[in-house]
């Protein structure tokens, strides 16, 4: 379980490669979302920039397994630069708010290995929150996995109504993180088997 960020983020190029080859594969070529291809390789975007947190579960060789995004709410991020009508009211956003992007779960892994990989990324991103004096994770969510996120155990409730876009259903969401988060996932079934994270860094 790695988190990279600015501090980090040249030393751990190779571990970087391997996600974004992923996200191509899982988001391009499996979900077929309209997006560019950096040399018909890699998947980014104009938010993969020095201020984007990951964080990634990689196997015994580095390869990617599982990977999140986060983007500081404080300046533009995803869901208000370019799915602000998916939220009714007010956006959270703060110092203490995080996006969650690019949730990818390599494709071709097994099942077995992939919840392995899942549970080691919800769990890394709750120790993440509690580490960095984040209460609130943001994102949006095609419906059907906003509805497999909120019996994950912790506290995640909609922003809006759903709405479609380019012919999916989606909803902006909420996750509310505290002390007892943890504890929630874990009665929920999601443990990490992932080794122990480096001392994560502020977001």
């Amino acid at each position: 379980m790695l988190i990279i960020d600015h501090q980090n983020r040249a030393r751990e190029h190779q571990v970087l490669r391997s996600m974004f080859e992923a996200r191509k594969r899982v988001f391009i070529d499996l979900l077929k979302w309209d997006l560019p291809a950096l040399a018909g390789r890699f998947e980014l975007d104009q938010f993969d920039d020095v201020d984007a947190t990951y964080l990634i579960v990689t196997d015994d060789m580095g390869e990617h397994l599982a990977s999140a995004r986060l983007l500081l709410t404080t300046q533009p991020a995803l869901l208000d630069s370019l799915f602000p009508a998916l939220v009714a009211g007010d956006l959270p956003q703060g110092p203490n708010v995080l996006e969650i992007t690019r949730f990818c779960l390599s494709p071709g892994i097994g099942a077995c290995q992939r919840k392995v990989a899942r549970d080691a990324l919800l769990v890394g991103l709750a120790d993440f929150a509690l580490a960095n004096a984040v209460t609130t994770y943001t994102g949006v969510a095609e419906l059907r996995w906003f509805r497999q996120i909120q019996t994950f155990g912790w506290e995640c409730t909609a922003l809006g109504e759903p709405m479609l876009h380019a012919g999916q259903a989606l909803t902006a969401l909420r996750i509310n993180i505290d002390g007892s988060t943890s504890a929630k996932l874990a009665a929920a079934g999601i443990v990490s088997q992932a080794s122990p994270a480096p001392a994560a860094h502020a977001a």
